[in-house]
């Protein structure tokens, strides 16, 4: 049996003080692996706080690092962070992300943009970052969404964007191939975390209806898809989008 060992190996985790982030931090810790934890570096002191309580969670290997995903200088600044602290980058996890759903005709301009250029540009140049710092057997795992492949209603934005991401996956898979790193995206469905709970019941009713294995999903389901795709096992895996949505929507 294949034992999953990360040790002396170093993640970067965007958008990582709760929800997903914060599982795959725990899953990448937990193998072994350096952690650092970005959180958005807004003026607001809640996102501080809640990476620095991931990070005391986590113990020693693990610290947390303020930064616009949307911000070039700032995206440079977290890496030379992050490899002062640890030495290396092995691992980028594409994590950060938010949503202003709404439908097209009410949607606005600024919600249009922040959207993308979070959920899409931040990748972008997260990973365009990261390229100069991996080395063979480095990982770029991109976070994409169900809301994607179903063209969700009310999510152009956000559908559009992680559209975006399964492209740029591709892309960056072919390109970074030559320096042997592998780029996949995950896609999940419904999962239980903070955002999926703002969801309306009656909605989220009629989403569980339409889900095979009749529940949504946890987020260390997801982060341990995140782990396998950053572990030896995932050597000759990718350019692929893995759906993790308990059988509601596959390719």
């Amino acid at each position: 049996m294949n034992t999953i060992d990360l040790t002396g190996k170093t993640a970067i985790v965007t958008g990582a003080s709760q929800g997903l982030g914060q599982a795959t931090a725990e899953a990448l810790h937990a193998a072994g692996a350096n952690v650092v934890v970005n959180y958005f570096s807004d003026s607001s002191s809640k996102n501080k706080v809640l990476a620095e309580s991931v990070v005391a969670a986590l113990g020693p290997r693990a610290v947390a690092v303020g930064a616009d995903v949307r911000d070039t200088d700032e995206v440079e600044e977290f890496f030379r962070l992050a490899k002062r602290e640890f030495g290396t980058v092995d691992f980028v996890i594409n994590n950060a992300g938010i949503v202003r759903d709404r439908t097209v005709q009410k949607m606005s301009d600024a919600e249009w943009q922040e959207v993308v250029e979070t959920n899409l540009g931040g990748v972008f140049k997260v990973s365009r970052e990261a390229a100069k710092h991996l080395g063979a057997g480095g990982r770029i795992v991109n976070l994409a969404s169900i809301a994607a492949a179903l063209g969700a209603f009310g999510q152009a934005n956000y559908a559009a964007a992680k559209g975006g991401v399964m492209s740029l996956t591709k892309v960056l898979s072919r390109e970074l191939a030559r320096s042997q790193i592998n780029v996949n995206a995950v896609a999940p469905g419904v999962i239980d975390t903070e955002m999926s709970r703002t969801i309306p019941e009656p909605v989220l009713a009629g989403m569980k209806a339409q889900i095979p294995l009749g529940r949504f999903g946890e987020p260390g389901e997801v982060a341990g898809v995140v782990l396998f795709l950053c572990s030896d096992l995932a050597s000759y895996v990718t350019g692929q989008t893995i759906h993790v949505n308990g059988g509601w929507w596959s390719a």
